[in-house]
């Protein structure tokens, strides 16, 4: 990504395409792994997110509010989504990960294949699950959000068909066949554009290891009221059960941002009682106070040691969940204190025709 205040030229970092009803929208950031930008390719990933670490190298150099411009504009796109009365189709042919998972959950229909990766890493990164994420993690089966935003555990394509976040898995080698028949379809009506997903789709196979396999366990703990009884509960787990999948989530959990972790169920929380624009301006305060590292500069932390010095050894500060108290948690979900911040400004929608395609 170009800094925030850059004006050198960018190639087009998303191709648009028409083709008779049908609007196509190709993310083009290949070497980025097409990693959102203001001027958002192909290959391996759908989208491996938001471009974090440039966000973070502008804010070092200048401001925190340019950041703020860059999540405040991710946001009401992904609101945007949310709300379109078009029909969108995501073709989700690679990694989805973070933003990326911004651009293509919140529409209608999300197609799946053998070489979909999901997850949203954000607590390893000093983030929280953001992008509306409170809204769409907190509405999947039991607490299974909670386990996949807490632990930024991969999710394969017959994971997220399963728990429902595809709507669709249609193997990779007939694509071109299910964008063909979507190119020469005249028609936006929601029943219509499903069939004809339905006629290229399948059931894929559910791996035997899948976590998906062990909601009851996930239930269990992770519905606990906060992430220290989440940690005992899984911990007990432990000692009664032999399963490498406890030990890997204690792990996970265990190596995650402390503050990133009470933020981010706090946030799930919430999410489950609130409309998806309600989750987005939230989430906008949130990644302010986040940004402004005022309680804590774990984004700043964790984005250094994955993805720019890439040591894999970041230091959090607090670094234990037991230093870390309710006011401290409390104020990422306040309003920010400055002159010239507001709140996220949603649109307006309105009537819009026909469908889009979002795809590599």
């Amino acid at each position: 990504m170009a800094p925030l205040n850059s004006t050198k030229p960018e190639e087009d970092q998303v191709l648009i395409e028409e083709k008779s009803y049908a609007r196509i929208l190709t993310l083009n950031r290949p070497r980025q792994l097409n990693a959102l930008s203001f001027q958002m390719g192909k290959e391996r990933a759908f989208c491996a997110g938001g471009d974090v670490a440039a966000v973070v190298r502008d804010i070092i150099e200048g401001d925190w509010r340019l950041g703020a411009h860059f999540f405040c504009k991710e946001y009401i796109l992904n609101y945007i989504m949310a709300t379109f009365r078009k029909t969108q189709v995501s073709i989700l042919n690679g990694i989805v990960m973070g933003g990326g998972a911004g651009a293509s959950i919140h529409g209608r229909f999300r197609v799946a294949t053998e070489n979909s990766v999901f997850a949203m890493p954000e607590t390893a990164l000093g983030l929280f699950p953001d992008v509306g994420a409170s809204y769409y993690l907190s509405r999947l089966p039991g607490f299974f959000g909670e386990y996949v935003g807490l632990t930024g555990t991969r999710l394969d394509g017959a994971e997220m068909l399963a728990c429902g976040l595809a709507t669709h898995f249609v193997p990779s080698v007939r694509l071109s066949l299910l964008e063909e028949a979507l190119h020469k379809l005249d028609s936006s009506d929601p029943p219509i554009i499903s069939a004809i997903i339905d006629e290229y789709s399948q059931k894929p196979y559910l791996k035997e290891q899948s976590a998906y396999h062990r909601l009851d366990v996930i239930d269990r703990c992770f519905s606990r009221r906060t992430v220290e009884e989440i940690l005992s509960a899984l911990e007990r787990e432990a000692l009664n059960t032999k399963d490498d999948w406890i030990s890997a989530t204690i792990q996970s959990l265990k190596g995650a941002s402390p503050m990133s972790l009470k933020i981010s169920l706090r946030s799930i929380r919430q999410g489950r009682l609130q409309g998806v624009g309600q989750c987005l301006v939230r989430e906008y305060r949130m990644v302010c106070h986040v940004m402004r590292g005022e309680v804590s500069k774990d984004f700043f932390e964790g984005c250094r040691a994955l993805l720019l010095d890439k040591d894999k050894k970041p230091k959090w500060e607090p670094s234990k969940l037991e230093l870390i108290s309710d006011d401290m948690v409390d104020s990422y979900f306040s309003m920010v204190d400055d002159e010239v911040w507001e709140d996220l400004k949603l649109p307006v929608r309105s009537k819009l025709p026909t469908y889009a395609i979002a795809k590599l």
